[in-house]
Order: structure tokens, then sequence, then C-alpha cells
């Protein structure tokens, strides 16, 4: 049996991820492959720290990827920080609070929650009530809620848990590269990325970054390395173990040895992801984060004329919505997995459905990164409003491009001082 040369179509992603991948990132996935010991290698991982250092808004030592997808990130920060028994709070305003609490259960955490109603977020001084009450070792929670399209306030949160001695950390996927974060001025001690949503590299790295009060934990759980004498030995890893941390792969001790300056072999680093991340990181400083982040804005508030113009309803409190995901309310009789597969299979366009408890109630539409484009809100807007019609909807014919388009000339007209 022969088969043939893989022809994957060509789509336009309109999901909260993974997103279309930036061309530039594409072409240097196919450059050629050197060793993980190459200095020429170890330079670029040198250069990938002190980039991740600025997308996240850091003075931290430690900024490095965890090779796997954005989950992999935040199991290994949880599970190298969890001792079994130890409290951490956990509010749910979504879909990925509640896998936060999974990752916290595994490793034995005596996990506290709270949840708020789906298309909300928490009055920061709600957390810090729970948090002065319960007294946990950590706080975890979600910076952008792509099941919601909802966005949570941090500062205060980060303020409280540093003043109370709680670790903060914080799950900003959707939201790194794509929207302000400031892990410093917030407080925040650990943070996880993802690469394949706003910063538009495939699915496959996480990156993460955390402070001095996280390492002390780490260090603190590190078992002393027993009978080794040699820097050879030490080299070769002869009974170099850390019992006390359950996960090998995730132990993040281990992965600042080979991060550190002495690449100490913990893995066979990803090449190719790890070019491909160096890339993403370079395009964004090069657009600029304030920039970056306006941008997601404008092309957030065309979509969002375009989808009310057209007669939809939008989901959520708009007073903390995700700029980076756009929840659109399905109409009363529509099958929503035929419009979704007639917008792929007719104009190539993907949305994505929802989760829980949202399931069949609302589409999600991600600006993300390279898919955080003009042709592509005026083309999803368009494609959407013909497929609602040959689904017996009576939206409003030719309304949503027009507002879109508007949106677009307000905001150039404000660009140039009009």
């Amino acid at each position: 049996m022969t088969y043939a040369e893989l022809n994957t179509p060509l789509r336009t992603i309109m999901t909260p991820g993974p997103v279309e991948v930036d061309p530039r990132v594409l072409r240097v996935m196919s450059t050629p492959i050197v060793g993980q010991f190459d200095p020429a290698f170890t330079s670029i991982m040198n250069e990938v720290m002190e980039m991740l250092r600025k997308v996240f808004q850091t003075n931290n030592e430690w900024a490095f990827p965890v090779d796997g997808t954005s989950r992999s990130g935040i199991e290994a920060l949880l599970c190298s920080m969890i001792e079994p028994g130890d409290k951490v709070l956990v509010p749910i305003f979504g879909r990925f609070g509640h896998l936060l609490t999974e990752i916290c259960e595994r490793y034995e955490a005596d996990v506290y929650t709270m949840e708020c109603e789906w298309g909300e977020v928490f009055d920061e001084q709600e957390v810090i009530n729970e948090i002065q009450k319960i007294s946990p070792k950590i706080t975890a929670i979600v910076h952008g809620e792509t099941s919601t399209g909802r966005i949570q306030p941090l500062q205060k949160i980060g303020a409280a848990c540093r003043e109370l001695d709680v670790l903060f950390v914080v799950d900003a996927v959707a939201s790194i590269a794509g929207t302000e974060i400031k892990v410093d001025d917030w407080f925040i001690d650990g943070i996880v990325a993802g690469t394949q949503k706003c910063l538009s590299v495939p699915s496959g790295m996480s990156p993460i970054t955390y402070n001095e009060r996280i390492e002390k934990v780490i260090a603190a759980r590190k078992k002393v390395e027993r009978g080794i004498s040699t820097a050879e030995d030490r080299e070769n890893e002869i009974e170099r173990d850390h019992p006390i941390i359950k996960s090998n792969y995730f132990d993040i001790s281990m992965l600042q040895d080979y991060w550190g300056p002495r690449r100490l072999n913990h893995h066979t680093e990803a090449t190719s992801m790890l070019y491909a991340l160096r890339e993403g990181l370079r395009i964004v400083l090069d657009e600029g984060l304030e920039t970056r982040f306006n941008r997601h804005r404008i092309h957030e508030q065309a979509l969002m004329a375009g989808i009310e113009s057209m007669g939809l309803g939008l989901f959520g409190n708009p007073d903390c919505k995700l700029p980076t995901v756009t929840c659109v309310k399905i109409p009363d009789g529509v099958d929503a997995e035929s419009v979704r597969c007639m917008l792929l299979n007719e104009f190539g366009i993907e949305i994505a459905s929802s989760f829980g408890s949202l399931k069949g109630k609302i589409w999600r539409i991600g600006t993300m990164g390279y898919s955080c484009r003009k042709e592509n809100i005026l083309f999803t807007l368009g494609a959407l409003e013909a497929v609602l019609i040959r689904h017996g909807v009576n939206v409003h014919t030719g309304k949503a491009l027009q507002a879109a388009l508007d949106s677009y000339t307000m905001v150039g007209k404000e660009s140039i001082g009009q």
C-alpha cells in the first residue's frame, strides 16, 4: 500500500486555538537541525529565555518553555510546587478552572474552589476574602477563559497574595501576547502560556516563568543528590533522583538544570519547535506589545460590531470580555453544528462550539495572533451571514460587513486625529 503526499486543506482558523501559524514561523521550522548542545543551539535557548522575559514583562531569572502542549506547563509548575495536603484555592469561572482543580487533586493537594456564573468573573475582593479565610499555600486562577470569553482582573489578587505570603499561579494560555499581562507589577509568582494561540506558533510548547518565591519551594523539595562525586558522574546523572516530585518529565528542578548554565541532559529538545517559538516571540517583540494589544482590540471591536449589526447577540458580561475571544449566542431553532460544518465545508472557515452548560448555546470566534487580521474578520462575517440565511435565520442582510467597515474607518480617523 502506498500513501499520498500530505496535502492539508487551507483553512481560515477563527477558533480560540489553535490559530493560523504565521508564515514566518513555518519557514523557520524547515531550517536545519543542530544538536541540542551545539553552541549555536544553546545560543538560541538563551535568546528564547531573554525574549520570554520581555513578553511576560518580568525580570525573573527563570523563563523557558516546557516541551508539550499548554497543559504540560500547567502541570509542570503545579506538580513541582504541590506537596500532599497543601491547601490550594482555585476560583472557577469556566472550563479551565476545573482543569486546574483536577491537576492539583491528582498531586494530592487539599483543593478549595469557589465558582461564579459562566459569563461572569470574580470581583477581586471576593477572591481575597476567600484567601484570607482559607490561608492556602497556592492560589491558582485562569486569566483568559476561552470557554466563556471572559478575562479575570488579577492586580489586586496578586497584591493580596504577596502580602499574605500566598503563591499566586496564573494560567495565561489564551491571553499572553494578545492582551496586557505584567507579571512583576501584578505580583504573579508563576505563570503559564501556550504557543498555539496569540503567539501563532504550532501547539507543542508551553512557556513558563516563575520567581524566586517559587524557586525556593522547588529547591526545598529537591532531594539531596547522593553519591555524585565527579563532574562526569553528574553529567551521566548517576543516582540522580527526585522522588519527592512525582513526575520526572515535569520536574521543574531538573528542567532548571537543563535550561541553566550547566545544561544537564534531561530530555532531547524539540529543536524545530524551539525555532518556531523563537520566531514567534521575535515577531511579537518586533510588532511591539502595546501595538499588538491594540491590534487585537481593533479587530475584536470590528467583529463585535458586525455580529450585533447582523442581529445576533453576544454572550457574557461585556465589562469582563476577553479581547481575543468573542462568544456569539446561537439563534433559537438553529442547528449549531450544521452552521459550523457549512462554514468549514463551503468557505474553509472554522469557528468553535463550547463546553459544559454552554454547549449548543454559543459559538466562539477567536481573534488571536496571525488569525487576527482585517481580511479574516470581514470574510468570517460575510460567510456567517450567508450560512445563517441558508439556515433560515432572519439576519439583517448586508449590515454586518458595513458595520465592521465603519468600525475600521472610525479607527483610521482616530489614528490621524479626525
